[in-house]
């Protein structure tokens, strides 16, 4: 990369900016890469960074119905010891109700169980179709079979009438 003049920025000014990304604000990457002069491959990559650390970073302008699962996850995280008080003011700073984060808790904890009852649910159906199947292939073998017999049947018939002749003629 010569040639290119590379800015650090300090831990402050990251963190700064991540939480300008992060609600109440959820301001724009590409609105703060205007007004700050920093490119937005830049600013999605410490919003990244953020996120694997653990930080809830849903931003863009996104309203909390549209934010991703990951997101809700790491607030629940984030929510899950605290209070009623300190529950509120968490509310208060991230511009978020209580009930939203009790959904996304209970939808958290409940995440599992439905992926159990799904998996029980399928297994369930994979026997019935397995049993189906089964007898399906015995219906066909009895079909082939008499299909078969039938064949034979109609053979020796076509080769007595060629021996003996034809009785019906008569």
């Amino acid at each position: 990369m010569a040639g290119r003049n590379r800015v650090r920025y300090s831990q402050e000014q990251k963190e700064a900016i991540v939480k300008r990304m992060m609600p109440p604000n959820n301001e724009a990457v590409a609105q703060i890469s205007k007004e700050e002069g920093i490119t937005e491959v830049t600013l999605y990559k410490w919003r990244k960074e953020a996120r694997a650390a653990g930080v809830a970073t849903p931003g863009n302008g996104q309203t909390s119905d549209k934010w991703s699962s990951q997101d809700k996850f790491l607030i629940v995280m984030e929510t899950f010891a605290m209070n009623e008080t300190e529950l509120a003011e968490y509310c208060r700073k991230k511009g978020l109700y209580r009930e939203q984060i009790e959904a996304w808790r209970t939808v958290c904890l409940q995440a599992n169980g439905q992926v159990y009852d799904q998996s029980k649910q399928l297994k369930g159906s994979l026997k019935e179709e397995q049993k189906r199947a089964k007898q399906l292939e015995k219906e066909l073998q009895k079909k082939e079979k008499a299909l078969a017999e039938a064949a034979a049947l109609l053979l020796l018939r076509k080769k007595a009438q060629a021996i003996w002749g034809d009785d019906e003629e008569e």
